[in-house]
C-alpha cells in the first residue's frame, strides 16, 4: 500500500558521496582493490556485465570507482565491485578511482547507497543484507547521541520511513538473513516464495537442515500455509524429520491471490493519514481479530 516506488530505499547520489569535482581520480592497479568486507551485492557474470567489460574494452570506464586505503595496503572497494570485474574481463590492469578517507559507517552507508543507485533490480538477499547493514549503521550512530530505551525501534522506524517500503516489510526482509544460504539461493531464484521464506527464517540452523533435506528427498518446496505449520512444529517442539515429511507430504494448500483497491482501503481513513499508519492500524485489527478467533 505504500505510495512510494516500490523496492526502493532512499539513497544519496553518487556525486553526493563522492564530493565535487575537486576529487583526483587515480588508476590503481586491480591487484591492489579489495572487496567491501560482508558485500552483499552479487557480482555475476551475466549479460550485463558482458556488454559492460565489452563497452570497457572498446573504450574507457566512466565513471571512476570509489575506494579507501587499508591499513594492511591495498585499497577496499565502496563502489565499484562490478567495473571492476567488467575490467578484468576487459583485459585491463588498472580502474580509475577516487580514494577517499572514510570511517566505516560512512563507508558502509556509501556503499550501499551507491550500489543502490545503480542497480535496476535485487536479488532478495542483497536487499536484505543491505537493509540490515543500513540499519545496524544508524542504530550504531543512534546509540552514539542516545541512550534512550527504544533508540533501535526509532532506527528502525527511520530506515522504514526513507525507504519504498513499509517498516513492516524491512524488518521482514531483514528476516531472510537469518536463513542458510543454500534456502536464500532457493529465495533468489524465485523458486522458495517471500512470505514462506519469512516464516522459515524463524528456524533454527538445525531445523533448516533437516528441511532442506526434506526437500531434496521430497522434491517440494513449502507453501506459506505448510511453513507456517513448520514454524509452529519448532514452537511446540515436535520438530523432527518425520513431523516435517508429513506436512510438506500434503499437497500444498493453494495460496490465495487478491487485492483490495486504495478507493475501497482510504474509505476508512483521512486523507492526511500516512501509508505506515494505515498499514499499522489494519494489522493491529488484523492481530486482535486472530486473537478472538478469527471474530470480530
Amino acid at each position: 500500500m505504500n505510495r512510494s516506488l516500490e523496492g526502493k530505499i532512499k539513497i544519496n547520489t553518487f556525486a553526493d558521496i563522492v564530493g565535487g569535482e575537486e576529487d583526483t581520480v587515480t588508476e590503481i592497479e586491480l591487484t591492489e582493490l579489495h572487496p567491501f568486507k560482508n558485500h552483499p551485492f552479487k557480482v555475476v557474470d551475466d549479460d550485463r556485465m558482458m556488454e559492460m567489460a565489452e563497452s570497457i574494452r572498446k573504450d574507457k570506464v566512466w565513471e571512476p570507482g570509489l575506494v579507501r586505503p587499508l591499513a594492511e595496503g591495498g585499497y577496499e572497494i565502496i563502489a565499484g565491485h562490478r567495473r571492476k570485474r567488467a575490467c578484468e574481463l576487459a583485459g585491463r590492469k588498472t580502474m580509475p578511482v577516487i580514494i577517499r578517507e572514510m570511517d566505516d559507517d560512512d563507508a558502509t552507508m556509501a556503499m550501499i547507497d551507491t550500489n543502490l543507485r545503480i542497480r535496476e533490480e535485487l536479488l532478495p538477499s542483497e536487499k536484505a543484507y543491505a537493509y540490515k547493514m543500513k540499519l545496524e549503521v544508524i542504530s550504531h550512530q543512534g546509540k552514539a547521541t542516545s541512550r534512550q530505551v527504544g533508540e533501535k525501534l526509532g532506527s528502525a522506524e527511520k530506515l522504514g520511513k526513507n525507504s519504498g517500503d513499509s517498516e513492516r516489510q524491512v524488518h521482514r526482509y531483514i528476516r531472510l538473513t537469518e536463513l542458510k544460504k543454500e534456502l536464500l539461493d532457493i529465495v533468489d531464484a524465485k523458486k522458495l516464495k517471500f512470505n514462506p521464506a519469512v516464516e522459515l527464517s524463524y528456524l533454527t540452523g538445525k531445523q533448516q537442515e533437516i528441511l532442506q533435506k526434506v526437500m531434496k528427498e521430497d522434491s517440494v518446496l513449502p507453501s506459506l500455509a505448510q511453513a507456517q505449520q513448520l514454524r509452529q512444529l519448532a514452537q511446540d517442539g515436535t520438530y523432527t524429520r518425520e513431523s516435517v515429511h508429513a506436512i510438506l507430504a500434503v499437497a500444498p494448500i493453494k495460496e490465495r491471490r487478491f487485492t483490495i483497491g486504495q478507493d475501497v482501503i482510504y474509505r476508512y481513513f483521512d486523507p492526511d493519514t500516512s501509508d505506515e499508519d494505515i498499514e499499522k492500524t489494519i494489522c493491529s485489527l488484523l492481530d486482535e481479530w486472530q486473537r478472538n478467533g478469527g471474530k470480530l
